[in-house]
């Protein structure tokens, strides 16, 4: 594959990426309760590997693996934390 259509995929990808972080950004300010705006971080940190993962790819540095397993497990844990003990917004 040319170096220039990778790089072009690349760019592609990563504006892709942005307009999704703007809209997960305004999922979790706005959204109208809680769990709402608990999907969103779910999005974000969702986002945010996707993001690493084309900097891997744009780079070929694979020392940010082990920073995106640690940002996956971390997103994990505190999803299923928050469900666990979430109460009703109105309570």
């Amino acid at each position: 594959m040319p170096d220039t259509l990778y790089d072009w995929g690349l760019a592609v990808a990563a504006a892709m990426m942005t307009v999704s972080f703007l809209v997960i950004v305004w999922r979790i300010i706005t959204g109208p309760n809680s769990l709402d705006r608990l999907v969103g971080m779910d999005g974000f940190v969702a986002a945010f590997q996707c993001a690493l993962a084309t900097y891997i790819c744009w780079s070929l540095d694979t020392t940010v693996v082990n920073a995106m397993l640690v940002i996956a497990l971390l997103g994990f844990i505190s999803t299923v934390a928050v469900t666990r003990f979430r109460r009703r917004d109105n309570q």
